[in-house]
């Protein structure tokens, strides 16, 4: 549609920017159970125009409400009264979320309307597995997940919302900070259901420097002055993750991790029914976010591979949502971006390409590292590559079941294999802190693992081609890898894992088993 090829050339700080602005004209409200959508839009336009709104399950129905004027919602809270505090006591904390109940149940119910829901979660792998099954090609395969699996425009308006509220109370201490998404919720590869990471952004306050410039003084505020960055985030952060803890309503779970490397506050958010991850500002994220939303938006079949392959990579357990050996989804996204840069000709550019045709606008040294690029899409160059998704998915896992891991790396910047500066299993550069692995974590076994399934999965894509398809018989093309192998016949499994060691054929196998019996467990226990 129009509409969707104007919000992709937009640039990603332009978007960003917009649904910021959106969020905080943006109130959420618990409904009561029978609902008629005209009477409580009638009643909202009292205070303001309403430009638009959405319902969604969450615990009860939930309508997420953007005025046209920010100004709207301090009329609606003039209206509003605290909770009758009869069993427990509340903190006098007003938010923009709202509970609505009926004034007179009995009558109202009657006039009951049917609401449309917006789905925040994507459907399970079953029923995915169904829908690819009567798709026509295993291009429109890939399309049909890839539409399942994104984030919908209402989920990202959620998710903006869940980052303004937090910056409400960021605010009662640091009046100028923003709360701003970053990684999956922004970088166009987020999935329903993935958690929302939000810094805390101090360096928007960027004041008008000639304004400083003139008169006779250097002027500054005076501030409280400690020993480290690291530990001014840390206090910040405790005391932020306290007042969400304390104040903040439907904030539970709260956790302060403020030893990891990247200090950081988790809590869920009920009202959102969003898992946050909160920390201190983190220029070089928001750069690979930004990065990441480039390439999404430069070609259509850039997140319909990433999707397919993340899907193949968690049905098999090669990614996992704990922290591990495993190998993470940024990783697989950055292998598949490599990919994509590899073909012939290239299907989307390498980071020096896109930093060559960078601006003054677009220059940014963030800690000693150049992180450059360009940020507006109409100076990049079309690909000529018209290969399919069907070719471009089998190739995938055909390039990766024989890479050779032992002596190369991958480097995004360069487009081309570059030997290993040291003996991580897998090595993939850091596309800016140049002298990071971002697959430090992954070891032989998994990174074995990997490749076997890969060679697995180019197996099966390409035996199909071969034989003719019996109609909806059974599952083919990328329904077929949806499925976890050694399921339909284990022996097969066998003659593909020649050539690798037999030590790593042990561990294998016993990552296998704990896959199997984790899955079993989650299995029983739901």
């Amino acid at each position: 549609t129009d509409a969707e090829v104007n919000t992709r050339k937009k640039t990603f700080t332009e978007v960003q920017t917009e649904r910021l602005e959106q969020a905080e004209r943006t109130v959420l409200i618990k409904c009561p159970p029978k609902l008629n959508e005209k009477k409580l839009l009638q009643y909202l336009s009292s205070h303001g125009n309403v430009k638009s709104h959405f319902f969604f399950e969450n615990r009860g129905i939930h309508a997420l409400i953007e005025f046209s004027e920010k100004n709207s919602i301090a009329s609606l809270q003039d209206a509003i009264g605290l909770p009758s505090a009869a069993e427990r006591h509340v903190v006098p904390f007003k938010s923009r979320l709202f509970t609505f109940t009926l004034k007179n149940p009995v009558s109202q119910a009657a006039e009951e309307t049917p609401v449309h829901l917006s789905p925040q979660s994507h459907i399970p792998v079953k029923e995915l597995i169904q829908k690819l099954c009567h798709a026509d090609s295993i291009s429109d395969q890939m399309y049909t997940l890839l539409n399942e699996y994104q984030l919908t425009d209402e989920n990202i308006k959620l998710r903006f919302l869940a980052c303004s509220l937090v910056r409400d109370f960021a605010r009662a201490y640091f009046p100028d900070s923003m709360v701003k998404p970053f990684g999956s919720s922004v970088n166009t590869f987020g999935k329903l259901g993935c958690d929302v990471d939000m810094f805390l952004d101090f360096h928007d306050i960027r004041k008008n420097t000639t304004k400083m410039k003139k008169g006779p003084f250097e002027m500054e505020y005076q501030m409280k002055r400690l020993p480290s960055e690291r530990l001014a985030n840390q206090k910040i952060l405790s005391v932020i993750g306290d007042c969400l803890d304390n104040f903040g309503p439907g904030c539970v779970s709260v956790q302060k991790i403020l030893n990891a490397r990247c200090p950081l506050v988790k809590f869920s958010h009920q009202p959102t029914g969003f898992q946050c991850d909160l920390s201190v500002s983190n220029s070089i994220a928001i750069r690979s976010s930004e990065l990441l939303y480039i390439y999404g938006c430069l070609d259509s079949r850039v997140r319909a591979l990433v999707f397919s392959v993340r899907c193949w990579a968690r049905v098999h357990g090669l990614t996992n949502t704990v922290p591990g050996t495993w190998i993470t989804n940024f990783s697989l996204t950055i292998m598949v971006m490599f990919f994509l840069q590899k073909r012939s000709p290239p299907i989307i550019p390498t980071l020096d390409q896109l930093k060559e045709l960078a601006d003054e606008k677009d220059k940014h040294v963030i800690g000693g590292y150049d992180c450059s690029f360009v940020s507006d899409l109409s100076k990049i160059k079309p690909t000529k590559n018209t290969e399919t998704l069907d070719v471009l998915l089998s190739d995938f896992f055909e390039y990766y079941g024989n890479f050779d891991f032992r002596k190369n790396s991958i480097n995004l910047r360069k487009g081309k294999e570059v030997n290993k500066p040291e003996s991580s299993p897998l090595y993939i550069w850091n596309p800016f802190e140049q002298d990071l692995n971002i697959s430090k974590n992954v070891n032989q076994p998994q990174l074995e693992k990997f490749v076997a399934m890969a060679r697995e999965s180019a197996w099966i894509l390409q035996k199909e081609e071969n034989t003719q398809r019996m109609i909806n018989e059974e599952p083919w093309g990328l329904a077929a890898l949806l499925i976890p192998f050694g399921k339909s016949n284990p022996s097969k499994m066998k003659n593909r894992m020649k050539g690798i060691g037999s030590e790593t054929i042990r561990s294998l196998l016993d990552s296998l088993k704990l896959n199997n019996a984790n899955s079993l467990q989650k299995a029983v226990g739901k």
